[in-house]
Parts: structure tokens; C-alpha cells; sequence
């Protein structure tokens, strides 16, 4: 194999202020759980955007959070009332509040020079944006996490799956110390030369993760510890019929009805985010942790994606089946998916309401389906997905598209407003960041978020999980359930499996 010398080529890119992001690029590979393992793995405030253990396209990002008081947390208030924003500083545990709405923060600092190697990553909860529309919102426990947590960074490294690549990026003038005239100083060439270093080691000794973390677990096979779901399942097959009637007597005509689960377990977060990833690999899944917080999930469904030129894309998912044991069976299934009448009906409500959210930002004209009811596979289901995109229109920004789109409706129902109602009075409790988003905000005006499902949420002492599923006039009750059994099962086998305790995954 060539030296490390020879597989580096260092690139600058020229930024609007004349100065330019610090790059290395290096020619090799590794796994990037590995990656994120040996140089983010301990940090406290620490990001993984992740496209998937078996990507062969797109990329992966990680990193950890800014120098100084670089994370903001913002608690949701009823319509009418300010956002509750904290600011806190990783580096010295200094927390302060913080004047303003949260997109009026996000807002305001970039920096100078926009650049896609600065910005914020984090979460929006569900409550969040149900409170940002008027509809009301339930109670939050003090042990609850923030509805919402952003962390600047102003540097990561990121993986191309196509290419096999991986690049280090430094932005200009990082709060790390001031630029010089091409765009670095010594303390980021010195981080960019360490991460280099580092990762140059894993290629050459290209480790990997231990079987066990890296084997996806037989469905069922796990010893299920105490699981104490919200509703019983005969408790949520009464909802569904409620949320029936509702939908007999016109007050809406579907509702995304949900269920929470918590375990009482002290896990270790990344440890459980791997498991998860490898059972459960996707395009859109991801790591995000926040002290004493963190997010993994292995989410199959983009909420939003904002390019620089203003291209908006969304794609929801509705429609699910399991996969079959055998090629036949599986075949079977996925046919029977996409041409079942309920299903197809519940997409397309879905499209026409993101139709509608992205028509409120859109230029006029732009707005689009680009893909209908199709069908894709992952490793536990088979999903109907649609594409809708649009133009930003003159003035607006990724942020204006956020507001207007968020809540999914894919995660409400619709009309939009009446279905957050409903579902507020049946579900009896928060949803937190599940049904929300995460993902990436970059200076430069660009955006991806993905959507808070099949996620696991990690605390000091607890673990928790939603799972739901779109009800419409023609579902069959008892079929919902088994819905939700499927989509928590591979959640909950990655808890278990976690909570064993097994030695280190390296």
C-alpha cells in the first residue's frame, strides 16, 4: 500500500470572503464506526450523520461540537409564548439563557463567509413544531429531553461511499482561533494533521467492529427486557377505533396515531447506536449526542433536503410491510404493498398535504411530485415512498422551509392542525424528539434533515422509542398493531443486545 504521504492531497476552496476552507482529502478507506470511535467517540457533544454500514453512495458526516458556548437548547411553549432557549458551553458547563426564537438564533450565526463545513447539527421535537402551529401540546416531565438541541461545529470529516474517500474539513476563521490569509491557522492545520494521522493508522490496520455489534439479530430471538408501554395493545386498538370515528364524522381523514415505550436501563449510547446500524442499516440514520442525551436512529425516511440553489426535496413514507423469510415470500409481500388500496390511498393523502406545505414557500409553479408510490426495501420492511420538490421561492431560506413543513405530515395526519388535536387528546403524553427531525443546517444555506423514526433515545438511566402508524377509514385495527410490533422490534433487540454488556466493540 502507497504511504499515507502519496494518499493525501491537500485542497483549499475559495469561500465569498476571499478566504477558503482547509481540506485534506485522503485516497483510502475505512469503516466510518470505526472512524467516529476513535475520534469522536468520547466527546461529550458529538454528531454522525451516517449512510448506512452497507452504503456504496452518498456520505457520512461526524464531528463534535464548536469551541466556546456552542450548543443551544429550546423548550416549546403553548402558541403565543416565547420559546424557552438556553445556551450551553461544552468546554466550561457554563449555561445562560438566550433571547429570541430558535430559527432567529440559527439564523444569525453563520458566519461571515457561508460555508457548508460550518453550521449546526441536531434535533427538532415533534413538540416543537406542534407548538410552532397552534396546536397544543402535552406536558413535558423534568426528565424529559429538550424539544429541541442544535450544536455548532465548524469542522468535520466526511465519507464518500461512491468515490471511497474521506476528506477533513476546517472552516475559515473557525472560533477556534483567527484565520490567517488562506483561510487556517496552526491549531487547524494541527487538528487537521491529527485527524490525517489518525485515520491514516486505520486504514493501514483497517480494524473492525466485533461480530456481535456488527451481526444483525434474529427477529425474536432476544431476551425482552421490562418494556413499559404507554398504551397496552388492547388500549391502542381502542384508540384506533376512536381515531376511526373521528375520521366517520369528517374530522379528519387520516391520523398518524403513535405509542411510546420505555426501559429502565443505564446503556452506552454509541454502543447501542452500532448494534442499531448494524441490524438496521439505512441511508438516513444517524448518532447525535448531547451530554447526558443522545439520539440513534436508523431512520429510513428524509423529512427535508435544501440545496444552496434552493432545490427543496421531501419524501415521505406510508405503507409498510414486513420482509419475507424466503425470496418468494418477500417478492409476495412487496407486490401486495404496492398495490393495496389503503396503502396507496394513505401515500397519497400524505403527498398532497407536503404539496401543500411546500407550496406555502415555494415559487410558484415549481412545486412537483418526481416520484409516486414506490417501493423500497430495507432490511426489516418493505416501505411506499413519494417524492415531492420544489423551488424556494425568492427570499426565502431552508429555515422558512422547515417552519412551513414541520411537523411531517407523514407524523400528523390530515388536515394538518385538526390531526395534531386529535391525536394531542388520545396519545396522553409528549412524543419528544420522536416524530420530530435531525439533521444538518450549513451556512451556506443548505439542509438535511431526516425523520426522528426508528430512533432510540438514550438517557442517564432510561431508554425510549415511539412507534405508530397512519390510520385511515379503511384499516383493519388489529393489522395496526402488529405494525407497530414490527417497527419497535428491531429498536428493542438493539436495547437488549446493548444492555447485555458484552466487552468493548473494538
Amino acid at each position: 500500500m502507497a504511504g499515507l504521504e502519496e494518499a493525501v492531497q491537500l485542497t483549499t476552496s475559495p469561500s465569498a470572503s476571499g478566504t477558503g476552507a482547509l481540506r485534506e482529502r485522503i485516497h483510502g478507506w475505512v469503516d466510518p464506526g470505526v472512524a467516529f470511535i476513535e475520534l469522536f467517540g468520547s466527546e461529550q457533544h458529538a454528531f454522525w450523520l451516517d449512510a448506512g454500514a452497507d452504503a456504496s453512495e452518498g456520505t457520512t458526516r461526524m464531528g463534535a461540537a464548536a469551541a466556546g458556548p456552542s450548543v443551544l437548547f429550546a423548550t416549546a411553549h403553548p402558541a403565543g409564548r416565547p420559546e424557552s432557549l438556553t445556551r450551553f458551553d461544552p468546554r466550561t458547563g457554563r449555561v445562560r439563557a438566550e433571547q429570541g426564537s430558535l430559527f432567529d438564533v440559527l439564523r444569525r450565526e453563520r458566519v461571515a463567509a457561508p460555508t457548508e463545513v460550518a453550521g449546526w447539527v441536531g434535533w427538532f421535537g415533534y413538540e416543537f413544531g406542534a407548538a410552532a402551529c397552534g396546536a397544543p401540546i402535552a406536558e413535558r416531565g423534568p426528565q424529559e429531553p429538550p424539544d429541541a438541541a442544535w450544536m455548532r461545529f465548524d469542522r468535520f470529516v466526511e465519507f464518500d461511499h461512491a468515490a471511497r474517500s474521506i476528506t477533513v474539513c476546517v472552516a475559515p476563521g473557525s472560533e477556534a482561533a483567527a484565520a490567517d490569509a488562506a483561510g487556517t491557522d496552526a491549531e487547524s492545520r494541527g487538528w487537521v494533521a491529527a485527524v490525517v494521522t489518525t485515520l491514516g493508522r486505520l486504514i493501514r490496520t483497517q480494524p473492525g467492529v466485533r461480530e456481535h455489534a456488527a451481526r444483525p439479530q434474529p427477529a425474536g430471538t432476544f431476551e425482552q427486557r421490562k418494556v413499559n408501554w404507554r398504551h397496552s395493545e388492547e388500549q391502542y386498538l381502542d384508540l384506533i377505533r376512536q381515531v376511526q370515528r373521528h375520521i366517520s364524522a369528517g374530522d379528519a381523514y387520516q391520523l398518524c396515531l403513535t405509542n411510546a415505550a420505555t426501559i429502565e436501563a443505564r446503556l452506552d449510547p454509541l454502543d447501542t447506536y452500532l448494534r442499531l446500524r448494524a441490524a438496521s442499516p439505512t441511508a438516513n440514520g444517524g448518532y447525535v449526542r448531547f451530554g447526558g442525551w443522545a439520539l440513534a436512529s436508523a431512520s429510513p425516511e428524509q423529512f427535508l433536503t435544501v440545496s444552496t440553489d434552493g432545490l427543496i426535496s421531501t419524501r415521505p413514507i406510508k405503507g409498510t410491510r414486513p420482509r419475507g423469510a424466503l425470496p418468494a415470500d418477500d417478492e409476495r409481500l412487496r407486490a401486495e404493498l404496492a398495490g393495496d388500496e389503503k396503502e396507496r390511498a394513505e401515500n397519497l393523502m400524505i403527498v398532497d398535504l407536503m404539496r401543500n406545505d411546500l407550496g406555502r414557500v415555494a415559487r410558484l409553479g415549481t412545486v412537483a411530485v418526481t416520484g409516486l408510490l414506490e417501493v423500497e426495501s430495507y432490511r426489516q420492511v418493505h416501505q411506499l415512498v413519494s417524492t415531492v420538490t420544489a423551488r424556494l421561492d425568492d427570499g426565502a431560506d431552508a429555515l422558512d422551509a422547515v417552519a412551513a413543513c414541520f411537523p411531517a405530515g407523514s407524523m400528523t395526519g390530515a388536515p394538518k392542525l385538526a390531526a395534531m388535536s386529535i391525536l394531542h387528546r388520545l396519545e396522553g403524553g409528549p412524543r419528544g424528539p420522536y416524530a420530530g427531525s435531525f439533521g444538518l443546517i450549513a451556512d451556506d444555506g443548505s439542509l438535511r434533515l431526516s425523520m426522528i423514526i426508528r430512533s432510540i433515545l438514550i438517557g442517564p438511566d432510561i431508554v425510549s422509542l415511539g412507534a405508530g402508524g397512519g390510520i385511515t377509514a379503511m384499516s383493519a385495527p388489529r393489522s395496526e398493531v402488529a405494525e407497530v410490533a414490527l417497527k419497535a422490534r428491531a429498536l428493542l433487540a438493539a436495547v437488549n443486545r446493548a444492555a447485555e454488556r458484552r466487552p468493548s466493540i473494538l
